[in-house]
């Protein structure tokens, strides 16, 4: 036998080898792991989505969460996870996009060490304040800041979060600075929020909705380019006079680098056909969520176009965690 005949041969048996694991997958269940609390927007949409493809499937998913830094604990651990398919992570724009330039050192690199699988949802962000606030308007809360400025509160569930990040594009967009302040999480903002001690707040639409539709706050705008399916009388930044703005957090599936294509191709088609299914489109639709989808190529392509643009925004709000 040839060398070259050996080759051709050790490459066919590895070919066939890859096709048949493929073929095969997944033989045990699949570790998701959620870099944040559970309860919270991320959890929530890991459980829903990987039990409608469990579902259809027979799939088994083992939900662990795994907070931390910013969601980085998480996903490191994936990173450095056996590159077999069977433990995958739900990232989001903080852990990918935000804190490599957040962070003065990362455990992990957003691009060379993962595997996008599949963008599995976007989450617009809404501005709210408390229902007994004098703010009836966006452009009440505008006002007073230029009246004042630094004067007016804005709370973020930490600082370097997409909704701080978020605000400080905003405040950039209208012309105002604002006192920022940052709490670790969202439970006591929501709280010093409602009491009216602090006046703005940001955050996701699937962590304040409750609280909106209670009556508890008073929503101001959404940060999409068009308005949030349940909250239909909100108006977004971008029709409120901020030609342009449009900003939204989004959470998709990785694997290790180097999970064979195959794998990845049989995950992604998976999720695409349940992120289909009118039932889990309602449930993300009643969280404030938007169903995704499509090819680990296209969110690939999103996490390299977030990484500079939000880095950009790091940058110029001066937030820094050594």
């Amino acid at each position: 036998m040839t060398f070259t005949r050996r080759t051709l041969l050790a490459i066919t048996a590895a070919t066939l080898t890859t096709g048949a694991f493929a073929q095969a997958f997944p033989s045990k269940p699949i570790r998701l792991i959620v870099p944040f609390p559970p309860g919270g927007g991320t959890d929530i949409i890991a459980r829903e989505t990987s039990q409608k493809v469990a579902t259809a499937t027979g799939w088994t998913f083992v939900i662990e969460n795994k907070p931390g830094a910013g969601g980085n604990l998480g996903v490191d651990a994936v990173a450095k996870s056996a590159a077999d398919g069977y433990t995958i992570v739900l990232g989001q724009t903080s852990n990918l996009a935000i804190n490599p330039t957040l962070y003065a050192k990362m455990p992990y690199d957003s691009q060379k060490d993962l595997t996008p699988i599949v963008l599995v949802a976007n989450a617009p962000l809404v501005m709210v304040t408390s229902a007994t606030s004098p703010y009836k308007t966006l452009a009440d809360a505008v006002n007073a800041a230029k009246a004042k400025p630094g004067a007016v509160n804005f709370a973020s569930p930490g600082n370097g979060t997409v909704a701080h990040l978020t605000s400080e594009l905003f405040q950039k967009a209208a012309g105002v600075k604002t006192q920022h302040v940052p709490y670790k999480g969202a439970a006591q903002a929501l709280t010093d929020v409602i009491s009216g001690t602090v006046e703005l707040y940001m955050s996701s639409v699937p962590t304040l909705l409750g609280q909106i539709k209670q009556g508890k706050l008073r929503a101001l705008a959404v940060t999409s380019a068009r308005r949030v399916d349940d909250l239909p009388n909100v108006p977004t930044i971008n029709e409120s006079g901020y030609k342009g703005f449009d900003a939204v957090t989004w959470f998709g599936l990785l694997a290790p680098a180097g999970t064979p294509k195959d794998v990845i191709a049989r995950i992604n088609a998976e999720f695409n056909k349940a992120l289909q299914q009118p039932e889990l489109r309602k449930k993300l639709g009643d969280e404030g969520a938007d169903p995704a989808g499509g090819t680990p190529e296209q969110f690939a392509a999103l996490i390299k176009d977030e990484i500079p643009r939000w880095g950009k925004v790091v940058k110029d709000s001066g937030a820094r965690i050594d």
